[in-house]
């Protein structure tokens, strides 16, 4: 991040145009002012200065101010090799309505940027006035942002009377955090705190602990991730790391980038070979390196192309890059083999067939084979388990649980198998939940937490509350989440101090984040679990103040309503709502349960049509639309309109067990048990199978 200025301006602004969605924006110089005629808030035609530049290669991004501090990302770029300015959505038709313009919160500096493009940024939002004061201490990223507070390691330098080559451990020369020492998660989790794809739970970082004491990661979850876990949306490095092999032994990121450039510490194939040869890998005392098969990697007998040429690089196998912001080439850094078959069968992309695009992933998993030692077959992946879990595919939830309690696997991976397992009800899901409470790894940890939400409130207690203690302050407070509709009275005295502190914590995280709507529904959320209904309604009511068509905000807010017996106000909140976000299927699933509960049933199933064709993958709303249509004499449509949506649906329980009760009334037992069979044969611990 930089000042605008004549030698930090890379774009052309002399009188360039560029046309999209029906705007024309226009960069142009004003004496010492380079400025932006775009669309503004609202789709109001207007001039902006450019405050700062942020980036330098391979584009340069503008951050333009807004009322109220804010500034905020333009999402015309400058390409700087190509020196072209383009859209960074440029097949997609964004004005001033959607929430990816340039206006819209999504593209805020002071809330999505600033923390990794600069050096202790204090965001300072007040939300009284929703206003914002941030400030920073260097605006581009200095040695402090990494390696914290250097004032005892200016005194130790200016001690000393002259330079020694006398190698020093970190803390020995002023520093806070020693890097080189230790286990290789200190530097990881560092580098974490920005190459990762995470919220901020807190802004209180300290340098050197625990990253889940300040950020929570995402899972592999599929908006992100392929069912594989290959890099699909935006999601950095951290994610993918976790999932190597690499990561498992003990290797750090410094290990392959140098740790101030971030550039890679060796050309090409030269920096896989230093671990990856026929002799004695160069790795660290601390990597693990006793399973590493020692041969020719750097040969045609290994990567099957001729050296030099394409398909002769490892990362163009092991780690392929993808287009992020239109031109920014990112690798993968799970460091996988590639696995053609698993194109086949889950769809997830290939190495091979990113270059080979004319040929099948069957072709390609054959030449695979070809080349492989005799007898050897593809190991079993995790992937297939997500996906069957996701698909709702035979044998999904024993899959899941098998992944989430397998302790070879990465805890990244088995986090997300206990999110899909949340789906599949059952003792075994309950057993990989128990486990996972006792999981070293905070990431299990927390998601094993959340999956026994289902539990009753006296058996959640039991189990739960000990993590209340939890040394990890996401863990602590999730805890805290978890048990708050249980209250404190239910907790053993001894465990009541330590749910005050966590719900504390957690009312505290919803704060950080309450410059987003996302936080303030958060915290309504709390308040409405702890029966705290009149806070609750102003945490709702000031989301919505905030952004008049957030959708999760009146949702929560009518449902509010409707555990007060209020229907009336709970009909005219989702009105008001669908008037600024009409035929939204969400607000209308919602309002036609609000009719149903009044007795207007056939205006219900009016919405609950539109609800359910404007969204099909949504099981909910389907089968409430059956279960309406069911209601009103007309069982075969119900039938049909479940059958039809089987496959967006995607195996749901619900779906399923609608299907069956339908034709269970309908006298047809064969048709009954024939989805009672599916869904034994996805969870065949579903108690709703009975004995």
């Amino acid at each position: 991040m930089q000042e605008a200025r004549e030698d930090t301006v890379l774009g052309d602004f002399d009188d360039a145009e560029l046309a999209y969605g029906g705007a024309t924006t226009k960069l142009s110089r004003r004496a010492e002012r380079f400025v932006v005629a775009t669309d503004g808030s609202g789709g109001k035609p207007a001039d902006f200065d450019v405050r700062y530049v942020f980036g330098v290669v391979p584009l340069q991004q503008y951050l333009l101010p807004l009322p109220s501090g804010r500034l905020q990302a333009l999402s015309v770029a400058w390409d700087v090799e190509k020196k072209r300015w383009y859209h960074l959505y440029p097949n997609e038709n964004v004005d001033f309505r959607d929430e990816l313009h340039w206006t819209k919160p999504s593209q805020n500096w002071n809330f999505m940027c600033a923390e990794c493009h600069s050096t202790d940024v204090d965001k300072r939002y007040d939300a009284e006035t929703d206003t914002y004061d941030t400030r920073w201490f260097r605006i581009d990223v200095g040695c402090q942002a990494c390696h914290g507070p250097g004032a005892k390691h200016v005194e130790w330098a200016e001690s000393q009377r002259e330079p020694s080559s006398v190698d020093r451990k970190a803390t020995d020369v002023g520093l806070l955090v020693d890097f080189a020492a230790g286990e290789s998660r200190v530097e990881i989790e560092a580098c974490a705190r920005c190459h990762a794809r995470r919220s901020v739970i807190t802004p209180e970082y300290e340098h050197g602990e625990r990253l889940m004491d300040t950020h929570l990661p995402a899972l592999l979850d599929e908006s992100l991730y392929h069912a594989d876990g290959q890099i699909l949306d935006e999601v950095y490095e951290y994610g993918s790391f976790l999932q190597s092999k690499m990561a498992q032994k003990g290797l750090r990121c410094s290990d392959c980038h140098d740790a101030h450039t971030g550039k890679p510490k060796a050309e090409g194939n030269a920096l896989c070979v230093t671990c990856h040869n026929a002799g004695a890998p160069s790795a660290r005392a601390e990597i693990d390196t006793s399973g590493l098969v020692k041969k020719r990697y750097d040969a045609p007998e290994h990567h099957f192309h001729e050296s030099g040429k394409p398909g002769s690089n490892c990362i163009e196998c092991h780690a392929p890059k993808k287009a992020y912001m239109g031109i920014d080439l990112r690798a993968d850094h799970s460091f996988r083999i590639p696995r053609p078959d698993l194109t086949e069968t889950i769809g997830s992309p290939n190495a091979c067939n990113n270059c080979h695009g004319d040929k099948t992933p069957r072709w390609a998993a054959d030449a695979i084979r070809r080349h492989a030692s005799p007898g050897t077959e593809p190991a079993a992946h995790y992937g297939s388990a997500l996906h069957a879990g996701r698909r709702g595919k035979t044998g999904a939830m024993r899959a899941l649980a098998g992944v989430a309690t397998n302790d070879a696997l990465p805890s990244i991976v088995r986090a997300t198998a206990l999110r899909e397992l949340f789906r599949y009800p059952g003792r075994s899901t309950l057993e990989a939940f128990a486990a996972g409470l006792g999981n070293a790894d905070p990431l299990v940890r927390r998601e094993a937490v959340t999956g026994l939400d289902a539990l009753s409130p006296p058996e959640r207690a039991r189990a739960i509350a000990p993590l209340l203690d939890d040394p990890v302050l996401a863990v602590r407070i999730e805890a805290a989440r978890v048990l708050a509709p249980v209250g404190e009275q239910a907790l053993d005295e001894g465990r009541r101090a330590a749910f005050r502190l966590a719900l504390a914590e957690l009312e505290a995280s919803y704060r950080a984040n309450e410059d987003r709507v996302e936080g303030r529904v958060a915290r309504g959320n709390l308040f409405a679990a702890l029966g705290r209904t009149e806070d609750a309604e102003a945490a709702y009511r000031s989301a919505l103040a905030l952004d008049p068509t957030a959708v999760p905000a009146a949702v929560n807010l009518a449902d509010l309503y409707r555990a007060q017996r209020e229907e009336k106000q709970t009909e005219t909140v989702l009105r008001e709502a669908l008037a600024r976000s009409p035929a939204n299927p969400a607000l209308e699933h919602a309002l036609s349960l609000s009719l149903v509960r009044q007795g207007r049933k056939e205006e219900a199933l009016s919405l609950l049509a539109s609800a359910s064709k404007a969204a099909p993958e949504r099981a909910d709303i389907l089968y409430t639309y059956a279960v309406a249509l069911a209601d009103h004499g007309k069982r075969e449509e119900a039938i049909g309109a479940l059958e039809k949506g089987l496959a967006p649906s995607r195996g749901d329980r619900d779906v399923l067990l609608a299907l069956a009760a339908f034709y269970r009334d309908q006298g047809d037992v064969d048709a009954a048990t024939g989805y009672i069979d599916v869904l034994r044969s996805i969870n065949p611990e579903d108690p709703a199978l009975g004995p």
